[in-house]
C-alpha cells in the first residue's frame, strides 16, 4: 500500500454513540458523526454535544458503556455523507445505518 492510498483508508472521523438521559427519560444512545481523526478527541467532542441535550451517564449501563466510537470514518466516505473535517453531526438516537455501512 503506498501513502496515498494509506492516507485514504487512515480514519479522517468517527461515528460516536454517547449514552443520554434526556429529560428524565432513561438512558438512550444518541448517535454523533465527529470529523475529527483523533479518536479521543472525538469522543470528547461528542460528550460535549451530547451534555447540551442531558446528562451522560457516568458509568456503564446494562452492559453499555456510557461512550463508544462505533466506527471509523474514512476521507472518501466523509466525503460521501458530506461530512466535512472538524464538523459534527448530531444523528439522533435511532441507529445510523448509512453511516455505519
Amino acid at each position: 500500500m503506498d501513502e496515498s492510498e494509506a492516507a485514504k483508508a487512515a480514519p479522517a472521523g468517527w461515528v460516536i454513540g454517547v449514552l443520554l438521559a434526556a429529560g428524565g427519560e432513561p438512558a438512550q444512545r444518541h448517535h454523533y458523526a465527529v470529523g475529527e481523526a483523533d479518536r479521543a478527541k472525538a469522543e470528547w467532542t461528542a460528550i460535549d454535544w451530547a451534555l447540551r441535550r442531558g446528562e451522560v451517564a457516568a458509568s456503564p449501563i446494562a452492559g453499555a458503556e456510557p461512550v463508544e466510537a462505533l466506527k471509523a470514518l474514512t476521507r472518501p466516505r466523509m466525503s460521501a455523507l458530506g461530512l466535512a473535517p472538524g464538523e459534527v453531526r448530531e444523528l439522533g438516537a435511532k441507529s445510523p445505518r448509512r453511516w455505519l455501512a
